[in-house]
This record gives structure tokens, C-alpha cells and sequence, in this order.
């Protein structure tokens, strides 16, 4: 192996990367290439808009590829109800990982029983109806403390992961967020480092801060990069 990636065989990296099709322009079958491309590489799961659950619980059923969607996406600002809502249709449909965001505003102005509350209700959904939660924050909307804040509540909430970003905000994943939320969390729960990772040096760096999951839409071109890399 080169020095790019020594700590990292081909596997972890693909056990670590969610294949992610999210575009609100997309057409379905667009989605579906690329639940097609996680099934083929062997990613470890393929995050889909709700609407595309149906048609990718089909392609992927009895594979080993998780199928995940989101909730309450992109501004988090739905009703604690209608995320409850949409995790259930979603696992009904087949969906075992749901991706929901936070909500920013109850976030910011601290009102962190409502942030730990609504966490807690789509928690116990997606736990109902045999998935995993992920908890997106926005971190490049929030300071230091509104990142251990938001890491603090999803963890009491009861939440599998905590999550940097939509991918449709300013910013997206950073080395120093995907750090400071696995120093917070501790080995307790997941972190997903997402938006902005198009390259293996990228998702690299955040394996290192302590991510240990990469949701990205440049996974087919970094595992390219991997091999040419090892090869």
C-alpha cells in the first residue's frame, strides 16, 4: 500500500462508505443507478430519497447492502410527527438505516428537551420498524458547543449515529467536526462524516478524525482511486 492509505484495507473502506443519491432533481431511475452501483462494489449501504425506497428495497433484498433514506430532509424543521411519520413508511417500505435532521432552530436557541424530544420519538420509530438513526446536524451552521450540545442530545435520545451534514447546506464535513463529535460521542455511537468528500484523501482523513461511516456520491471514483492506489 501506498502511504495514503495504510490503516486502511478495501473492505473497511467499503463497509465504511453510505453510496448516496439525494438530488431533489433526480429522476428514479437515476436513483436506482446508483443502489445498483453500491449492490456491484459492495458498499455498505445505499441512501435513497424516500420516494425511491420501494424501488430499491426490490433491487436490494437479500444483499448485504443496507438500504437507508432520510427524513425530515433537508432543513429538519418538520413536525416531530410528520418525521415519526415518514420513518414508519420508511421502514415499512424496507428501509433499515433513516438519516433524519435536527432541527437547527430548536437547536440554536437552545431548547434542547424539544431537540431530545423530537430525536426520541423518530429514535423509537425507526427502532419499531427494525432500523438504525442517524442524526444530521449541519455542522457548518453551528459553533463548538452547538455540536457537543447536538451530540449530547442524540446520544440521550437514544439515536445509533450522529451525522455532519445534508450535503445541501454552505458547508459540509470537516476533519475538525467529524473530531470533536467522536470525541463527544466516545465509542459509544456512530459518526457519519458527509458532504463535500469526493476524493480517497478525503474520506481517509475523515476515518481518521473517527467517522466510521462516509456518505458520499463520489464513492464509485474514490474506491477507482483505492485500487489504482494498490494496484
Amino acid at each position: 500500500m501506498t502511504s495514503q492509505q495504510p490503516r486502511y484495507s478495501r473492505q473497511q473502506l467499503l463497509s465504511a462508505i453510505d453510496h448516496t443519491y439525494l438530488k431533489p432533481e433526480g429522476t428514479p431511475e437515476q436513483a436506482l443507478v446508483v443502489v445498483r452501483e453500491a449492490l456491484a462494489h459492495g458498499f455498505k449501504a445505499a441512501c435513497v430519497r424516500p420516494s425511491d425506497v420501494v424501488g430499491a428495497e426490490s433491487l436490494l433484498a437479500d444483499s448485504a447492502v443496507s438500504l437507508c433514506t432520510v427524513v425530515g430532509f433537508p432543513h429538519g424543521n418538520s413536525a416531530t410527527e410528520s418525521k415519526v411519520a415518514e420513518t414508519r413508511i420508511a421502514t415499512a417500505a424496507g428501509a433499515v438505516e433513516v438519516d433524519m435532521v435536527i432541527n437547527q432552530g430548536w437547536l440554536r436557541a437552545g431548547m434542547l428537551a424539544e431537540v431530545r424530544g423530537d430525536i426520541a420519538a423518530v429514535a423509537e420509530a425507526a427502532h419499531a420498524g427494525g432500523a438504525i438513526l442517524k442524526v444530521i446536524f449541519e455542522t457548518c451552521n453551528l459553533t463548538d458547543g452547538g455540536i457537543v450540545a447536538a451530540c449530547e442530545a442524540s446520544e440521550a435520545a437514544g439515536a445509533d449515529f450522529v451525522k455532519t451534514s445534508t450535503g445541501f447546506a454552505s458547508g459540509g464535513a470537516t476533519v475538525e467536526a467529524v473530531a470533536l463529535m467522536r470525541a463527544t460521542v466516545g465509542p459509544n455511537i456512530g459518526v457519519k462524516a458527509s458532504g463535500g468528500i469526493r476524493t480517497l484523501s478525503d474520506a481517509i482523513a475523515m476515518l481518521d478524525a473517527g467517522a466510521s461511516r462516509i456518505g458520499c456520491s463520489a464513492s464509485v471514483s474514490i474506491l477507482a482511486e483505492y485500487d489504482a492506489a494498490t494496484n
